[in-house]
């Protein structure tokens, strides 16, 4: 499975930060029971290697990290049993790194140079981040005018209410979203009615 596949699977990426892993396994079965079974699991948290693992058990789920900054997050959240790579920006060593494992790989970019960077190492696919800070859909709709053979999964500031203006775009394949679950949160049953809703959006 490429990253273009995994974007694909489902209009919005859940973006958590997860500091319990009892909470692993039931935050997973809501949101894939919901209809997003891509899940990034951001390593901001001691317990997120660790959560990674026990989401990945959860039947249907795709289980990614997020938040991955250097080679040796990279190799930490493969090891985990992460299917896929999301990082917050794009760095030579990182997106060598990921190109050599031959995993799923998101980078985040937040300008031209960052897109051109990801094109030199053969990717395509990228997160931006931050897009609301980051000029948001006017600066995301210039780049994509001008990189035709890039898409894009816009995180960062997005919500509910706006991610179906995100979704419209040709160029945009899916949104990260932060909204789906709070930090601790455990009304599952509320959770997976955010995840319905955002999965009906595309």
């Amino acid at each position: 499975m490429n990253i273009d596949t995994i974007m694909g699977l489902a209009p919005v990426i859940p973006v958590l930060i997860v500091d319990d892993v009892a909470a692993a396994r039931p935050l997973a079965e809501a949101l894939v029971a919901g209809g997003l079974p891509v899940l990034e699991v951001t390593l901001r948290t001691p317990a997120a290697l660790d959560v990674i693992a026990e989401m990945a058990r959860v039947p249907g789920a795709i289980v990614g990290a997020g938040t991955v900054l250097n080679p040796s997050d990279l190799a930490a959240a493969i090891d985990a049993g992460a299917r896929f790579i999301v990082a917050p920006g794009l760095t030579e060593p990182l997106g060598r790194a990921a190109v050599a494992a031959n995993i799923p790989f998101l980078p985040g970019i937040a300008n031209a140079a960052d897109i051109m960077r990801g094109l030199d190492m053969g990717l395509t696919r990228f997160k931006f981040f931050p897009a609301v800070a980051s000029g948001g859909l006017p600066t995301l709709s210039a780049f994509a005018a001008v990189f035709g053979q890039a898409a894009f999964c816009p995180t960062g500031g997005i919500s509910a209410a706006t991610a179906p203006e995100w979704l419209d775009k040709p160029f945009v394949r899916c949104v990260g979203g932060s909204w789906l679950a709070g930090r601790g949160e455990t009304d599952y049953a509320a959770i997976r009615a955010r995840a319905a809703a955002a999965a009906l959006r595309h």
